[in-house]
């Protein structure tokens, strides 16, 4: 492709800025209406918040770096146990649970990429499974900190800056979720726009080239997989908070599954497809399953199939096109 085709492709710098704006005002006002419409299942929205962040971290390493990966639930169970484990102990405070799950995450993000980064292709995906399999194992047999198959309970984190209660109702959870996601989503758009996220994606398109320009490539996905594991780690702490119990279902190769199909559903590569995604996996997900509790998955799969052949970008793809089109630009950086 010609240099002056590429440029073509490349929306102008106010463009994604007001895409930007518009994308992160629609969150906080589809977050301000589940809030006000929904009222009594702000628990399954509180849920689909951490369901959220594990999949945005798994956009950061599959999407954003290009590494295969079935064992995301392994970052994600890793601070959903030590927010638990640590709530049960003594440290209440919803602030420093989050930042304990946050820092759980980043340490098993840590191992995770170590090992992961060693192979490639397949041999990555195998991997993957097998680390998230031995997280399961080990927490179902370290039972006398994590309550094996029993879960663990009995713990409840002190109310959010010492005002407001973790109700039975779920507000606060909820918008104290909220609030957390729309940190994050901020924060995630800064790191995947920077110079080093920019090396993210050329490592994912050509790590030979990026190679041979002088940049090493072990170091840098390492580093996005502590950031991943962060990012899972919080999601994993929030549904810990707001459930208050973490069971072996947070560290299950369903769950990683599961997140890389609602990753696929709304598009790799795309902080808001991983959004996009979520929202619609889960909430078609709660209604097909109240109609039909049997076969809802066979519905779930004929989803997937008609947006990968209609749409193989993801949902998020075509809204990002549909924008981007509507402001004069063609195709458009994620």
């Amino acid at each position: 492709m010609a240099k002056s085709d590429r440029l073509a492709t490349i929306p102008p710098a106010n463009s994604r800025l007001l895409r930007d704006v518009v994308g992160l005002t629609l969150i906080i006002a589809a977050g301000a209406a589940g809030y006000w419409l929904f009222p009594d299942n702000l628990a399954l929205l509180t849920r689909v918040i951490a369901a959220a962040l594990l999949v945005l971290s798994l956009d950061l390493i599959v999407g954003y770096c290009g590494v295969a990966s079935l064992g995301q639930a392994a970052l994600y169970g890793a601070g959903a146990y030590a927010a638990g484990i640590a709530c049960v102990n003594g440290i209440t405070e919803p602030m420093t649970l989050i930042a304990i799950g946050a820092v759980a995450g980043a340490a098993a993000g840590l191992v995770m990429g170590t090992i992961m980064l060693r192979a490639h292709g397949l041999a990555q995906l195998v991997l993957s499974i097998a680390i998230v399999q031995l997280f399961h194992e080990a927490a179902n047999k370290a039972s006398a900190y994590t309550g094996g198959s029993d879960g663990l309970a009995g713990f409840s984190p002190s109310p959010l800056f010492g005002t407001f209660a973790f109700d039975l109702w779920g507000r606060t959870a909820y918008l104290f979720g909220l609030a957390l996601l729309v940190a994050v989503f901020v924060a995630l758009k800064f790191v995947v726009s920077s110079p080093f996220g920019m090396l993210c994606r050329g490592i994912k398109e050509d790590p030979v080239r990026i190679r041979a320009m002088g940049a090493f490539v072990f170091p840098v996905l390492l580093k996005m997989f502590v950031i991943s594991g962060a990012v899972a780690g919080m999601g994993g702490a929030l549904a810990a908070l707001s459930t208050q119990v973490v069971g072996l279902d947070s560290v299950s190769f369903e769950l990683s599954a599961n997140s890389l199909v609602m990753l696929v559903l709304g598009g790799l590569g795309s902080l808001y497809g991983a959004l996009v995604g979520t929202v619609i996996f889960m909430g078609f997900e709660h209604i097909v399953s109240a109609i039909n509790p049997f076969h809802w998955m066979t519905m779930v799969g004929a989803l997937l199939i008609a947006v990968v052949l209609v749409a193989p970008g993801g949902l998020g793809g075509v809204l990002d096109k549909v924008f981007l089109a509507r402001h004069g630009a063609r195709g458009g950086q994620p």
